[in-house]
């Protein structure tokens, strides 16, 4: 299994980042995928999910309304796009997924919002 983020950088307040994960080493579109983050000096939380058809998604009520989580399940591949984000939003976002009795992820992507 392997998860591979990009898609991260720096970004005013206000502004939108698209993050992307391509996955390989599994049947993609027979599991679902999640969005975590994790800020200087605090634990990784889980920002977003989305099941394996995409039919159903779950946020965080810190970015319901400005995030979206997406997925191709064509291209092995989920988003998550960002807009109105805040400096509260600068962090490492990680990719993940839960098969085969554990959570794999990937290797994170930093989002810092500053002016």
């Amino acid at each position: 299994v392997q998860l591979v983020e990009s898609g991260g950088g720096l970004v005013q307040p206000g502004g939108s980042l698209r993050l992307s994960c391509a996955a390989s080493g599994f049947t993609f579109s027979s599991y679902g995928m999640s969005w975590y983050r994790q800020a200087p000096g605090k634990e990784r939380a889980l920002v977003t999910s989305i099941s394996n058809t995409g039919g159903s998604t779950t946020y965080a009520d810190s970015v319901k309304g400005r995030f979206t989580i997406s997925r191709d399940n064509a291209k092995n591949t989920v988003y998550l796009q960002m807009n109105s984000l805040k400096a509260e939003d600068t962090a490492v976002y990680y990719c993940s997924t839960f098969l085969w009795f554990r959570t794999y992820w990937g290797q994170g992507t930093q989002v810092t919002v500053s002016s």
